[in-house]
């Protein structure tokens, strides 16, 4: 479908020009690690991602084997930094990174390229399609982390964290499974405390403001957050999947 026609969370999807370099892990490495989906993705008219019939099979897509820890999905990956520390302190873990920009993809190919992480899979568009065709309750973690807070009002449906893209998550989130968000946008905190903090199928982990001000040790800093973040106080929210039938006082 063309990306005129339908309403997208990201904002543009290519930067200034690739490197030589660059532009060879995109034809070499990408279509080896790229996530299939098994069937084009729906978009209905009120721009929203149908779910799919047809389910991506997660044990062949990691060469044949379920990887034994599970697998996490990171909504919007950057320039792929965070992302693949996790794949490489985690290597019984598979990883799903979904990142439309594809200066920012080159960039983590470099990354996975100079590691050798072998359990990263990567999908180049609108994470919401990958989301409709997995199957449930097959994630164990999920990060969202400093995604676009598209500040105008009339722009905050674009916004990921909204109730619907909420309720598919716990879907496919196994109870116990912990969702990571971070924003550095006094006003997406906010947003994010009303519809993921509040949401029936998950329990914010904080007991104090320390939790949330602090960054956990097994969430590394990037050089965006360094370069772009000067002088922002970024926020760190986990949440739970809380188990079926669980809810929300």
């Amino acid at each position: 479908m063309e990306e005129t026609r339908r309403r997208t969370l990201h904002g543009r999807r290519r930067g200034k020009k690739l490197r030589a370099g660059q532009q060879s892990l995109l034809d070499t490495l990408l279509p080896r690690l790229e996530l299939a989906l098994p069937a084009e993705p729906t978009v209905t008219p009120d721009n929203d991602v149908a779910e799919s019939a047809a389910k991506i099979d997660l044990a062949r897509a990691f060469g044949g084997t379920l990887p034994p820890d599970g697998v996490w999905l990171e909504v919007g990956f950057g320039a792929g930094e965070h992302l693949v520390w996790q794949a490489e302190h985690h290597p019984g873990v598979g990883l799903i990174g979904c990142e439309p920009f594809i200066n920012g993809v080159a960039k983590c190919l470099a990354h996975i390229e100079r590691t050798g992480v072998a359990n990263v899979r990567l999908f180049t568009d609108d994470a919401r399609f990958v989301m409709a065709a997995l199957p449930p309750r097959s994630l164990s973690r999920v990060f969202v982390l400093f995604p676009d807070p598209w500040p105008k009002t009339r722009h905050h449906k674009r916004r990921f964290v909204q109730r619907g893209n909420l309720d598919v998550l716990a879907g496919l989130m196994v109870p116990g499974a912990e969702l990571r968000l971070a924003t550095d946008d006094p006003s997406y905190l906010t947003w994010m405390v009303e519809h993921a903090c509040t949401h029936p199928a998950f329990e914010w982990l904080a007991e104090r403001p320390a939790d949330w001000r602090g960054r956990p040790e097994d969430w590394p800093g990037t050089r965006y957050e360094k370069k772009m973040l000067a002088g922002h106080k970024p926020v760190f929210l986990r949440l739970r999947r809380r188990s079926a039938g669980v809810h929300h006082i």
